[in-house]
């Protein structure tokens, strides 16, 4: 029996699992034993980016002819499905710090019998079962150490965090990012009306003067794109299908996804909940639309986005925005009021920020205004890592 980490240990299949005595697995256990066993387990880790930076590891590796297998924690656009077994020697993973089951407490990343891994962030998150940053650290920590000397960690050099951590690593180590330390860094990077343009240089040398391109944009996409390219190059992928991959990416469902266009009106829907999360997709998508109108409509939907840890941090978050409504969190009964988040508060801060902004306490009451608010050109970012009680879809059939 495969045991979720949404069940409880009072959930009544889970007693009558206990009483009967039978075997039984956690997700992440069942995964390494089903599916990763036989092959060498590529996982993509952080706290941001996971499922893009997998999402296109997984379609580097398709296009390269390698038969990939892998476990997205979102739906990849180029594939059917977020989970193929796959023929080949390879299976890339989500690793997610989350914990695994009731009855494992540890996240399941450490499940993943990493041979390859890449890292991108490391910032405090899931406040229900982590303390603070130091206990996210220590996980991530154990990550690091479970690559064998011969495996490789590719991680993120312009995370101070990471740096004091890969410092210890076994293995074989390259970084990543804007930074000159990085044995692999950004060079150019341009933006045209469909796709970015990066080139790459290594080692203080640029490779062969490639220029990549990809639909992805934004400066925390092109960091997870080059994470990618150094993953590529460790496995022996061809510049040519490596090009070919980044360009033909199409990105995963609700991470900047547009959902729809009507008069005038550009919507897109983004899964972004952490407050660096959001902040970096705000940025993003007015990079992108330069000379339109952003309205951002967000909820606070995750565990630790109800809760006011991140109250400060948001209001660092909007500064790209032209007008922001933001909802009340819902589901909080069981949060004491004094550790509740307050959108009023963050409108509050924003304002003196001299930014436009509102809240809501019901998503009909925030529909309402929106409708009343956006004109032609505008366009408008739903963020939840929710349904936002099917904000999106009802905005666009009122429009």
């Amino acid at each position: 029996v495969i045991v979720g980490n949404v069940i409880t240990r009072n959930n009544p299949e889970a007693v009558e699992l206990a009483r009967l005595k039978l075997p039984y697995l956690s997700f992440p256990q069942a995964i390494r034993q089903f599916a990763i066993q036989e092959k060498k387990a590529i996982v993509v880790s952080g706290t941001h980016g996971k499922t893009t930076t997998a999402s296109l590891v997984a379609w580097i590796l398709e296009q390269a002819g390698m038969d990939p297998g892998f476990m997205i924690g979102g739906i990849p656009r180029n594939f059917e499905s977020n989970f193929k077994l796959g023929e080949g020697a390879y299976f890339v993973i989500e690793g997610d710090e989350y914990d695994s089951a009731f009855f494992d407490k540890g996240p399941k990343f450490l499940h993943y019998n990493p041979s390859l891994v890449i890292l991108t962030s490391i910032e405090f998150d899931h406040a229900d079962i982590y303390r603070n940053l130091d206990h996210v650290v220590d996980s991530f920590r154990k990550l690091i150490h479970l690559i064998p000397g011969d495996g490789y960690l590719i991680a993120n050099g312009d995370d101070k965090i990471i740096c004091r951590e890969t410092k210890g690593a076994l293995c074989k180590l390259e970084t990543y990012g804007f930074d000159k330390a990085n044995d692999w860094r950004l060079g150019d990077v341009g933006d045209s009306e469909d796709l970015t343009a990066f080139s790459v240089i290594r080692n203080g040398q640029e490779e062969d003067n490639k220029t990549f391109k990809t639909p992805l944009f934004g400066r925390h996409n092109v960091s997870n794109c080059l994470s990618a390219v150094a993953l590529a190059h460790a496995l022996g992928v061809s510049k040519g299908a490596l090009s070919m991959a980044l360009e033909s990416f199409k990105g995963v469902k609700r991470r900047q996804e547009i959902i729809g266009k009507k008069r005038g009106i550009t919507v897109m829907d983004d899964f972004a909940h952490h407050p660096t999360a959001v902040r970096e997709t705000v940025r993003a998508v007015k990079g992108k639309y330069p000379h339109r109108r952003l309205v951002v409509v967000f909820e606070p939907r995750s565990n630790s986005s109800r809760r006011n840890i991140f109250q400060a941090q948001y209001a660092e978050s909007f500064d790209a925005g032209d007008l922001m409504m933001i909802r009340e969190p819902a589901m909080v009964e069981k949060i004491p009021i004094h550790e509740r988040f307050s959108a009023r508060k963050l409108v509050s801060q924003l304002s003196e920020m001299g930014l436009e902004a509102y809240s809501f306490g019901e998503t009909d009451e925030l529909l309402e205004e929106l409708l009343s608010s956006v004109k032609k050109d505008d366009v408008v970012l739903i963020m939840s890592n929710g349904g936002f009680d099917n904000l999106h879809q009802r905005f666009l059939e009122a429009l």
